[in-house]
């Protein structure tokens, strides 16, 4: 009889347990949990507005408190992770999700739904970065590599996910329920994901218990919200004078934040993020790799959603229902992500930014050449599986190389470091791409606006191309 050893870490940190195909599957349904949660909301803000008579301003921070808290906190949950322990923190993410998804279902007004929107978006920042940093910690090798491929297609299905999942609860008013099943349906989720959690997930943490950071967390908090909140709201709001001065105000808490990190890491007390993180060339470069595919996603999944249901008069369901084969292409392909890897190595992020690529001007000359406004979801196929082709490589390859640079010991500040870039592009994606394709439909009609917009994006990814041929035949 022959026992499995677990392997002694070589950076420091504590040896843990390997991570089974069952804690794999129950991180990834955690992880899909705020994932879902940030785009399912979006169909049910009509009839929220109906029910509950709220102002577009109202509707607006339904979504943008979500998105602000998500993406301030993440990095401090990646942080308490290493310090006290990813499960442990995990279990409170996902219990703490399904109180506040409850608090969502049962909110008896707009306000209280806001309030409770942000306090589901704390839970999501506590509970995410746990999954990554966990991956990270409790996975080598080729099994990482499978691990984050499919952690990074998590994203992008989750997001077709939720505009599907969103439709078919609002259409089927379940119980007269209505936009509440959106929240409600999260409550079972998490009962069985805690249970799942209980038994399947290892532990890991820090091998030194970190001291807080408390300087450190409140100016990350006051930069990173003095960015997200204009880009959020401005928008909506026609960019008022606040949102310009807090945008403009942004460079000097980020420059507190990184000389009191650096002081930190210097004087040897427990920086946040540690300075020495973002000095790494790797680790810079890996956070460039994420910047045109999460600004240009966000400004896709924005813009498409308007095409498809205002340019060409699809209901929200069967606008959902049209981004299925984008998918599960994505998905499809993000399980060959690892393979990619082996045999092109830096070369696989320029090979899915030319599918992509190829899949923007499918979809462009779909919507030039073909007879609009009568489109339908067939003949949009060909061009939305491209996309998902690239989209399913790009977002692994993101993961892995950025990964591959963060030591173990700080999986937890890395994997928040990866999600917050990752949120906050998200934001920008549709603060830039959004507004840019806005202000060009009144002049050019939504086709062509669409193309533009498309083209951008295509101009950010042949970028991504290039970074791809810099980069070395094996992450890290």
């Amino acid at each position: 009889m022959t026992t499995t050893r677990t392997p002694l870490p070589t950076d420091g940190s504590p040896a843990t347990a390997p991570l089974s195909p069952f804690g794999l599957l129950t991180l990834l349904l955690g992880a899909a949990l705020p994932m879902v949660d940030f785009f399912v909301v979006n169909v049910a803000l009509p009839t929220i507005r109906h029910d509950l008579d709220a102002s577009p301003a109202t509707l607006e921070m339904v979504v943008s408190g979500y998105a602000v808290a998500y993406a301030v906190l993440l990095v401090l949950g990646g942080r308490l992770g290493d310090t006290y322990g990813r499960r442990r923190l995990f279990l409170w993410g996902v219990a703490g999700f399904g109180l506040t998804s409850l608090a969502c279902g049962l909110a008896p007004g707009a306000w209280w739904l806001v309030g409770a929107r942000v306090a589901q978006g704390a839970a999501s920042a506590v509970l995410l970065p746990q999954v990554l940093a966990t991956l990270h910690a409790t996975t080598s090798g080729a099994r990482r590599a499978r691990a984050v491929a499919l952690y990074g297609s998590v994203g992008g299905v989750s997001v077709v996910l939720g505009q599907v999942l969103g439709g078919v609860l609002v259409a089927a008013d379940p119980a007269g329920t209505g936009w509440r099943a959106v929240f409600l349906v999260n409550v079972p989720v998490v009962v069985a994901a805690l249970g799942c959690a209980l038994r399947s997930v290892p532990d890991s943490r820090a091998e030194r218990p970190a001291r807080a950071d408390l300087a450190g967390t409140v100016l990350l908090a006051a930069a990173l919200t003095a960015v997200l909140l204009p880009l959020t709201e401005g928008r909506a709001a026609g960019w008022p004078l606040w949102s310009v001065l807090l945008l403009c105000a942004a460079p000097l808490p980020a420059a507190g934040f990184a000389v009191v990190e650096r002081r930190g890491e210097r004087s040897g007390g427990s920086p946040l993020l540690p300075s020495s993180l973002l000095a790494s060339r790797k680790v810079r470069r890996g956070l460039l790799l994420g910047l045109p595919v999460f600004v240009g996603f966000a400004g896709w999944m924005f813009v498409s959603a308007i095409t498809l249901q205002q340019g060409l008069g699809y209901g929200a369901l069967r606008a959902g229902v049209t981004l299925v084969p984008m998918g599960v292409a994505q998905f499809g392909a993000s399980l060959l992500a690892p393979r990619a890897v082996r045999r092109l190595g830096g070369r696989a992020v320029t090979l899915a930014a030319l599918v992509h690529i190829a899949g923007l001007a499918t979809v462009t000359a779909t919507a030039l050449f073909g007879p609009w406004p009568r489109l339908s979801p067939l003949v949009l196929a060909p061009g939305l599986i491209l996309c998902g082709v690239g989209q399913g490589l790009e977002l692994p390859l993101y993961f892995r190389f950025l990964l591959a640079a963060v030591p173990a010991r700080l999986a937890g500040a890395g994997s928040g470091l990866a999600a917050t870039l990752q949120q906050s592009g998200l934001a920008v994606g549709v603060a830039l791409l959004g507004s840019l394709f806005l202000a060009l439909v009144p002049g050019l009609g939504m086709r062509d606006a669409l193309a533009v917009v498309l083209a951008a994006q295509a101009a950010g990814l042949a970028g991504l191309g290039v970074l791809g041929l810099r980069l070395p035949l094996v992450p890290g």
